[in-house]
């Protein structure tokens, strides 16, 4: 396949339909620089975006946690990402809306003479980890660790906070790992580099409490449907030692979906009754 910048198709930037490679922005745009940018990853199943709505309104949350207005309505937003879909004739799709300060007056840490921009992409993609939904992902152990909230709004998804995720996921990558698992600045279990996590032990599901990361739209969709399923989930901290005494473990996320974990570091897990029946479920779920 060719490069995301050579392809054909549409991408919709701040109100229009232009060719996909002409979606382009000048060399001093503020968001190269200085990482003013948030951003939503979606799919869409059967041309309907899951939970497009929830995103929108992320996004727009994103952009006022890091300074940053977006000046389009959720409406908008909503329109402008079927209107992609459309142009390009796309049923199941990977949506990117992202939002960014453009080139402008200002050239310094300080931007706002500098005009917020937005664009819309949606391209086919599969799974993102692979055959990893049957065999189990293998993960690394990160050296670094998600921040506190005291340093970066870390409830935004923006693009300053994915540096570290990057830097991880290369470095799991060299060792054969699909993804890495990162600690929060405090020691406990956080996430993966773009994916929650859940574990299972002695049939109940623990889940790392996010105070200091991304609460997924997936992660609440999953804690979801395991209430009305009736089992108990437990949102709390996670020491790294307790990985030893899980049984099964997965990872949701937007682009994730619902992953099985079967090995993380030295730590091994079943691809289990449980996180089987949730990613087939999750699956059922988003194509309804």
């Amino acid at each position: 396949m060719a490069g995301y910048d050579d392809r054909d198709g549409k991408i919709w930037m701040d109100g229009a339909l232009v060719d996909w490679r002409d979606a382009n922005v000048h060399i001093l745009t503020h968001a190269l620089h200085y990482a003013s940018s948030v951003f939503e990853g979606e799919r869409a199943y059967g041309g309907r975006i899951f939970e497009s709505r929830a995103h929108s309104e992320r996004l727009i949350n994103s952009g006022t946690a890091i300074d940053m207005p977006i000046p389009w309505t959720i409406d908008e937003i909503e329109a402008a990402k079927l209107e992609v879909m459309k142009a390009n004739g796309l049923g199941d799709a990977y949506v990117r809306a992202v939002a960014w300060r453009g080139a402008g007056e200002d050239m310094g840490v300080s931007s706002m003479r500098n005009k917020v921009r937005l664009a819309v992409a949606a391209w086919e993609w599969g799974a993102y980890y692979g055959d990893a939904k049957t065999r189990g992902a293998k993960l690394d152990i990160s050296k670094w660790k998600r921040p506190s909230p005291e340093t970066i709004p870390s409830h935004a998804k923006a693009a300053g906070l994915y540096m570290i995720c990057t830097m991880s996921k290369h470095a799991a990558e060299a060792k054969g790992c699909g993804d890495a698992l990162m600690m929060d600045y405090r020691g406990y279990v956080a996430e993966a580099t773009g994916a929650n996590i859940f574990f299972v032990k002695d049939g109940e599901v623990h889940t790392p409490l996010p105070d200091c990361f991304l609460d997924g739209i997936t992660r609440q969709t999953v804690i979801g449907m395991l209430n009305d399923r009736g089992f108990t989930v437990h949102e709390r901290h996670i020491m790294p030692g307790e990985l030893e005494g899980f049984e099964q473990c997965w990872l949701t996320g937007t682009a994730a979906e619902v992953t099985p974990v079967g090995q993380i570091g030295d730590y091994n897990f079943e691809v289990g009754a449980l996180a089987r029946e949730i990613s087939d479920a999750y699956e059922a779920r988003v194509r309804a």
